[in-house]
């Protein structure tokens, strides 16, 4: 039991220890003078770029995905024009 009670003891007081360090790195955060709170509102950013950049490119994406689709659909009618005219042009032959 009381190898238990100090067993609970250490980890309630490495507990504590924890607290204190979550609570130093969370004020760490709030205050934008620490190089950790600037690497973060950085990295935050960054985030933020990336995904405007990211959301513009599958707008280009989904732009270019309707042109090609324009595009095959002229390339099968031209297809179907040219042996028109081929089958026209050998019977004039």
């Amino acid at each position: 039991v009381a190898a238990l009670q100090d067993e609970k003891n250490s980890l309630l007081s490495e507990n504590e220890v924890m607290n204190d360090r979550l609570e130093q790195l969370d004020d760490s955060l709030d205050d934008p003078n620490t190089v950790v709170a600037k690497k973060y509102f950085h990295a935050q950013l960054q985030l933020e770029q990336l995904q405007e950049e990211n959301f513009r490119l599958e707008a280009a994406k989904d732009d270019y995905r309707v042109h090609c689709e324009d595009l095959e659909k002229q390339l099968i009618e031209l297809q179907h024009r040219n042996n028109e005219l081929t089958s026209l042009a050998e019977e004039s032959r």
